[in-house]
């Protein structure tokens, strides 16, 4: 169950990339195409999510939080580095566009943080693309391209985060039925 509800944490970050960050440049109709479909992708993990918890009741030996030490030292950095960047960028001069690469960055980090402390090698590909995604909108941001920012670190990012959840949201419901 800890594990969906990560599944849906991400989903629903990944459905608030998607929906901030699709715009100009990109057409009105694709921008709310994408913005419905991460909604709906989202909606998809939070049904997985319910049916899963419906199913499972937690037992006498449920195995260790993952949300214990190592994941609140993870999330204080990533909270002190989001805001703290941000401000930097701010000070810097930056374009607004290279927020949202900063944010997708730190995300992407977070994750690669958390496999050794999850014991799970899994979550650090996403942890990648998006750090990668982070990495590309910053240099973005710096060229006669920064309009493309929200697009590659945004609704990208966004959009690999919603594919990971509803295919291991889908992978974790499917195996418990078959």
């Amino acid at each position: 169950m800890q594990r969906m509800t990560g599944l849906l944490v991400g989903a629903i970050f990944g459905a608030v990339f998607v929906v901030v960050n699709a715009q100009s440049p990109l057409n009105a109709v694709t921008a709310n195409v994408l913005r419905a479909a991460a909604c709906l992708a989202a909606i998809a993990v939070a049904g997985m999510w319910i049916a899963t918890a419906r199913r499972e009741r937690p037992g006498a030996g449920e195995r260790r939080s993952m949300y214990g030490r190592g994941y609140l030292v993870v999330v204080a950095a990533e909270a002190i580095l989001l805001f703290g960047g941000l401000r930097v960028l701010a000070a810097w001069g930056s374009p607004e566009q290279a927020n949202v690469a900063w944010v997708a960055l730190v995300v992407g980090v977070h994750f690669i943080a958390l496999a050794p402390v999850w014991k799970d090698w899994g979550i650090a590909v996403p942890g990648v693309v998006l750090t990668l995604l982070g990495a590309g909108g910053l240099v973005l941001a710096s060229t006669a391209a920064v309009a493309w920012v929200p697009l590659v670190s945004g609704v990208l990012s966004g959009v690999a985060l919603l594919a990971g959840a509803v295919t291991f949201g889908w992978r974790a419901v499917t195996a418990r039925t078959a």
